[in-house]
């Protein structure tokens, strides 16, 4: 008997087609469904309480709950029925998403809960468990990490060239970078990126660059976006 004999027998002689629900069946898709809405509506939480990006989206993260749900429901479909699982990577593959992710963070919001609903569908609980904990500790240890000292951007116009070195002068004590320079004639605009352990001294700071002369105006902007440049 060859190998293609024992593969067919196989498929043909399995449950696989039987479309009979037992009891259960429908206790183990009632849990594993149950469970990966409860994960969902929790990574939903975590996502609002610990967003750093610039524009909060509520509709993405009702997706975030969607997501842990509906991967739950295709892993519990693909994984008794191997003809609905070719089916599936035959249908999955031609689809295509065109919507951008601007967050880096947010990409790895959808993969955590991608993976919530795979476990949660292949009924590995102890094994969402340990991955809800450990991304929770990741994200909560980031967070606090990232907010223990706050990007800004300061955005200067000078109204003399002579300026920019006293602007670069006060600011010599504070770790800076100037991402941009822009002269029209006699003006002069600055943007530096500065961090500070507290938005109070930042505005202090604003202050005292204010009163040099031949600075016309300071705008501090709090900074949670990726420069390229």
């Amino acid at each position: 008997m060859g190998i293609k004999s024992i593969i067919k027998d196989s498929i043909l002689n399995s449950d696989m087609y039987n479309q009979a629900i037992s009891l259960g069946t429908v206790l183990t898709i009632a849990v594993d469904m149950v469970l990966a809405l409860l994960l969902g509506i929790l990574i939903y939480r975590i996502y609002k309480r610990y967003y750093m990006g610039v524009l909060y989206s509520s509709s993405f993260a009702f997706t975030l709950i969607g997501m842990t749900v509906l991967t739950c429901t295709v892993t519990l479909a693909i994984s008794t029925n191997i003809v609905i699982a070719l089916g599936m990577v035959g249908a999955l593959s031609i689809v295509r998403y065109r919507t951008a992710v601007k967050e880096p963070l947010d990409i790895m919001y959808l993969f955590w809960a991608i993976t919530m609903g795979i476990t949660c569908g292949a009924s590995m609980f102890f094994l969402a468990f340990v991955g809800m904990a450990v991304m929770l500790a990741l994200v909560m240890f980031f967070s606090r990490s990232r907010r223990a000292e706050s990007s800004y951007v300061l955005i200067l116009h000078l109204s003399d060239r002579t300026a920019k070195e006293g602007v670069l002068s006060a600011l010599k004590d504070e770790v800076y970078t100037l991402r941009s320079e822009t002269n029209r004639g006699e003006f002069t605009e600055l943007a530096v990126q500065i961090s500070f352990t507290n938005s109070e001294k930042g505005g202090i700071l604003s202050d005292k660059l204010r009163e040099l002369p031949g600075v016309s105006d300071v705008t501090l902007l709090q900074f949670n976006g990726e420069y390229h440049g």
